[in-house]
């Protein structure tokens, strides 16, 4: 009976590893394949501004932006309150946070840490614009990606169809 359960510990323990060992994997894969996905024209016959975005490597949309008029690659999550930067992303556009500019307790999937809000002059997609964005400027050690979360698509309408991401203004 003891050598049953020391086992099953053994197996249990094993597979904590393994589950991990695949998720650290997969993300960095994930990051490393992205496939940019080029927004689709809007239709000639519709007057509303449309960006169409197919699935990109991993199942996630990634997408281009134009940020304050520079290119900054995103990956949509609606389950991100806000637009989310990357330090050095932010730098490119000419914001630098200080350290007690980091005054927002953030809840990620990395853990609780702090960031930067910043407000955006405007973000593109296609043919897509949004002005005035709330948006948190993360240290690069706590966000892998850039994320185009809801400051954004909350001005925005958007569908989710055959493994496609509609965004329409």
């Amino acid at each position: 009976m003891r050598s049953i359960i020391i086992m099953a510990a053994a197996l249990l323990a094993l597979g904590v590893f393994a589950v991990r060992f695949v998720d650290q994997n997969s993300r960095a894969h994930v990051a490393s394949t992205a496939v940019t996905a080029a927004p689709t024209p809007p239709p000639a016959s519709n007057n509303s501004r449309t960006v169409v975005l197919n699935k990109g490597n991993g199942g996630h949309f990634w997408t281009e932006a134009r940020v304050d008029g520079r290119r900054i690659e995103f990956v949509v999550d609606t389950g991100a309150s806000a637009i989310a930067l990357r330090e050095s992303d932010a730098r490119r556009l000419g914001i630098h946070p200080t350290q007690r500019d980091y005054s927002v307790k953030v809840n990620t999937a990395n853990g609780v840490s702090r960031a930067a809000p910043v407000q955006l002059r405007m973000v593109e997609i296609g043919n897509v614009i949004v002005r005035d964005v709330q948006a948190l400027i993360h240290p690069d050690e706590g966000l892998g990606v850039n994320l185009l979360g809801m400051t954004f698509l909350a001005k925005v309408r958007w569908t989710h169809d055959r493994g496609k991401l509609i965004i329409e203004q």
